[in-house]
Order: C-alpha cells, then structure tokens, then sequence
C-alpha cells in the first residue's frame, strides 16, 4: 500500500491550479490529427470536482453554436492553465446550468 502512495505521490504537481465550482478557466488540450499535432484552447465554466488526490478531476462547460460541450479534465495535468475569473455559487455542482440558455446559463462574478 504505501508503494501505491509513493507511485501516486510522484505522479502529483506540486502546485496544483486552485480551480473551484463556478470558475471561468481555460484548459490547453493536445489534439492529435494523424502525425500532426496542435493546440486548442476550452474555456468554460468548472461545474463539477470529483474524487481526490491523483484521479481528482473537474468538468468544464461551455456553448459553442448553440450547442452545450462539457469536458473532464485531470487537475494535475500540465494542460490546465488558468483561471480567468472566479464565480459566486451556492452549490457543490451546478448540473442545474444544463437546462439554461442564454443570460440565465451566466454565473455572477466574485467582487474582489
């Protein structure tokens, strides 16, 4: 068992990005299209954490076209860059943002 801690430990950023549920943030996802590969950019709103430690993961959500995405990112992954601006919630995950559209899908800022 503490094998499985020491591998888990090793594998874990040592400044991990503070990301909380409503934040607006930007992710740099590796996109490989047969032996090229690129970068793209997923901003969106965190609407989810699951788990802890290594596996600990967040969904980000945005529109484009008119058409909901939502992706899972691992947050100790060298992919995720920054957080844009923070939002002010009340919930642990806001599934209820699937259901809006338009200014209603909003989350109001955090006033600093």
């Amino acid at each position: 068992m503490d094998a499985l801690k020491l591998i888990e430990q090793s594998s874990m950023k040592e400044n991990k990005p503070v990301v909380h549920i409503g934040d607006t943030v930007k992710v740099y996802c590796k996109i490989k299209e047969g032996d090229k590969e690129r970068i793209q950019m997923f901003e969106g709103t965190v609407i989810a954490q699951k788990h802890g430690g290594v596996q600990e993961t967040f969904t980000v959500r945005r529109i484009a076209h008119g058409c909901g995405i939502e992706r899972v990112f691992p947050v100790h992954s060298p992919n995720v860059d920054h957080v844009v601006r923070s939002g002010h919630v009340r919930r642990a995950k806001l599934y209820y943002l699937r259901d809006r559209v338009g200014k209603a899908a909003k989350v109001k800022s955090k006033i600093k």
